[in-house]
């Protein structure tokens, strides 16, 4: 039986100037938290090599933000907010779905939804100097499934989307998209498209910060999980084992795998999204090495708190038995869903440490940086705002080993 979390122990007052309404430029030039040996010290981003492990191998999220929030107005001039969240067609692989031609259904998130009322919905786009026509149809009021359509030949969603939809910011830089946001809510090394947000710890890197890691012989490898709308989602339960944890889709590749079974003694990933990922990854080892005739692969929310009180596998057996998995299957790439929800008490099996930016009060994200450094969380964050960090996805960043 799991002891409640109570969410007011991980509450702090931010204010609103110190949340990042914009980036700093060059990206790179962010202020860096560091905290290893048990000290605290600010550096500047751009020289992080100088901070990390010499053994250190960084894992990226290389999802992509997709122009989630697309807008269609009704014959009446009533304004409909379509927010796109997850495939419902092409298997609910993203994707695949980013790259359907000619229609592809997605749960949504509706504003103004009852100003719909089951009509179809029509806009148009100029994309390769054609005008083409969007339809939308509420096909499942119940769950805001809706169905695009399109006849333009050769034209994917991905396409459409991007030359239609509009970058969705986090709701808390309360602000209207700007053009300079769809480069710079980017990360440099993005290409798999699918994210509704960014992996923002990712948005200091520069190719130059990329290049002085390969030059201190530091590995790098890459995963992708695409960042659902349900990141920002704050905890408002009193005991946060009560709040309903949002899934999000990971894709391994084989070569990956094998990366990491060969280097595994020094894992930090790149951000939050990248730490579920990596976790995820090795519960899926131990789901099945524990359960017979296991097939999907999803981490439910408390599965591994499950084993509190039993020895489980390394690492290195984990991947191994992910491996062959794979191998009786002819995979070269897993495609999972997780829901994991890492709090105080969580034990990390695969990272040793995190890059990551500093979180919302109150949201799973801190209590998953709680759960990595302990109480030690709330000295940190005292300390980014007494020396004037930045805050939140567009702030500044922090390299957490404890």
């Amino acid at each position: 039986m799991l002891s409640p979390v109570n969410i007011d122990d991980y509450n702090y007052l931010l204010p609103d100037e110190q949340v990042a309404k914009y980036p700093v430029s060059p990206r790179d030039n962010s202020k860096l938290l560091v905290y290893k040996n048990g000290q605290v010290k600010t550096s500047v981003f751009n020289q992080i090599t100088d901070h990390l492990p010499k053994n250190a191998h960084l894992v990226f999220n290389n999802t992509r933000v997709i122009p989630a929030r697309l807008y269609f107005r009704k014959e009446s001039g009533a304004l409909i907010e379509i927010f796109l969240l997850n495939p419902v067609s092409q298997n609910g692989v993203i994707d695949q779905a980013m790259e359907a031609q000619g229609s592809t259904s997605w749960q949504c998130m509706i504003g103004n939804k009852k100003k719909w009322k089951g009509s179809i919905l029509e806009g148009d786009v100029l994309l390769n100097s054609k005008n083409i026509i969007v339809r939308a149809e509420l096909i499942n009021p119940e769950n805001n499934t809706v169905n695009f359509s399109w006849a333009e030949e050769n034209v994917s969603f991905a396409e459409l989307v991007k030359a239609y939809g509009q970058m969705p910011l986090p709701p808390y830089l309360n602000r209207a998209t700007e053009a300079e946001d769809e480069y710079t809510y980017q990360t440099v090394y993005s290409k798999k498209e699918g994210a509704v947000a960014a992996p923002t710890a990712g948005l200091h890197f520069t190719d130059e910060v990329l290049a002085d890691l390969k030059v201190h012989g530091l590995e790098t490898s890459y995963i992708t999980l695409h960042v659902g709308a349900g990141t920002f989602q704050p905890v408002k339960v009193e005991n946060a084992l009560e709040h309903e944890m949002h899934s999000e889709q990971m894709v391994f590749k084989k070569e990956f795998l094998e990366a990491l079974l060969e280097n595994h003694s020094c894992v930090i990933p790149v951000g939050t999204t990248s730490m579920r990922s990596l976790e995820s990854l090795y519960w899926f080892g131990v789901l099945l090495l524990e359960e017979e005739g296991v097939e999907n692969f999803r981490i439910p929310k408390l599965y591994p708190y499950k084993f509190a009180n039993k020895k489980l596998p390394a690492l290195k057996d984990s991947l191994k038995e992910i491996l062959s998995f794979m191998d009786s299957r002819g995979l070269q790439t897993l495609i999972g869903d997780t829901e994991i929800f890492i709090f105080p008490g969580y034990n990390f099996r695969v990272c040793k440490g995190i890059i990551t930016n500093f979180h919302q009060p109150k949201s799973t994200l801190l209590l998953l940086i709680s759960a990595l450094v302990g109480e030690k969380w709330k000295e940190l964050y005292s300390y980014a705002q007494s020396e004037n960090f930045r805050f939140l996805s567009y702030g500044d960043s922090s390299l957490l080993l404890p």
